[in-house]
């Protein structure tokens, strides 16, 4: 579903249970989609149910019994709010794994979160020098899921050739995260929703940002880029997030002088143009960051 309207409506045109709203003059043409979607050079269809799942028979898990939880750890409290966001300070975040479609309980079970979607009210609009922003319309608590970065999932190389092919003028919405587990175990993920995204995909970068991204599995391997709230959030207040991956004031250690793998990631870097950074906070770094990391 292409969307190339303006001056109000529900952005998603019904693919999301709550609507997003959008104001001002009309934006680029873009398919909305709440979920990832296989991309070119991908090599796994996201949507595509490959973890195993619990055998619950009670209506919500509990980590006594439940095989879900009992591998990964329960991330969530019994309304949904993510449990150890504090850990994200250091750079540091726990993977978390939800309750999936071949699991027997209910949907819902406390261990479905970012499954479900939007529950909060959204407004894309115009900032006053940035660009196109994202709002909260109501208030919002601090680890409460507010909606993921979702597109097109696509390869390094498919990356590096769409960062390479684009004007000085357009804006890079690619996200690559790097999650590290362990001693030379590396899984990356990339995310491109130019063409095919959601909301997220109009959401700012900001040096003190009030959003923290956690990567998710669901159904598979492939993780969704999910936004928790850092803080509360007021109403009328804009929603952004590191690009960095990094959060009060903090950056992920490998970020900052990338001493172990400093050559590798001038590989990945070089011929990118950057960005000057509008934030406006008082740690503000000048420039947009060109790589996510999320160690784990």
């Amino acid at each position: 579903m292409n969307v190339t309207d303006a001056h109000g409506g529900d952005l998603s045109r019904g693919l999301e249970d709550v609507p997003v709203l959008f104001e001002g003059l009309a934006f680029h043409t873009f398919q909305y989609s709440p979920d990832n979607v296989q991309g070119p050079g991908s090599t796994v269809d996201p949507s595509e149910v490959t973890l195993p799942g619990c055998s619950c028979l009670s209506h919500l898990c509990c980590i006594d019994s439940c095989s879900c939880l009992q591998t990964h750890g329960q991330t969530y409290d019994s309304t949904g709010t993510l449990l150890n966001l504090n850990r994200t300070d250091s750079g540091f975040c726990s993977p978390v794994f939800e309750c999936n479609a071949l699991c027997t309980c209910s949907d819902d079970c406390s261990n479905r979160v970012v499954q479900r979607g939007l529950r909060f009210r959204l407004q894309v609009y115009k900032t006053r020098d940035r660009g196109w922003g994202v709002r909260t319309l109501e208030k919002i608590s601090h680890g409460a899921f507010l909606c993921e970065y979702a597109g097109e999932v696509i390869s390094f190389e498919e990356a590096r050739r769409r960062q390479l092919a684009q004007r000085s003028e357009e804006n890079n919405y690619i996200i690559a995260v790097r999650e590290h587990a362990g001693t030379g175990s590396v899984t990356e993920t990339f995310v491109d929703p130019a063409q095919v995204g959601n909301v997220g995909r109009f959401l700012n970068h900001s040096c003190m940002p009030n959003l923290v991204m956690v990567p998710v599995r669901v159904h598979s391997v492939i993780p969704r880029l999910a936004l928790f709230a850092g803080r509360d959030i007021d109403a009328q207040e804009e929603l952004t997030f590191d690009y960095s991956g990094g959060y009060s004031n903090q950056r992920p250690a490998e970020l900052l002088p990338m001493q172990s793998d400093g050559a590798a990631q001038a590989r990945r870097t070089d011929g990118l143009q950057k960005k000057v950074c509008r934030c406006g906070s008082n740690n503000c770094t000048q420039f947009l960051p060109l790589d996510l990391s999320i160690l784990s």
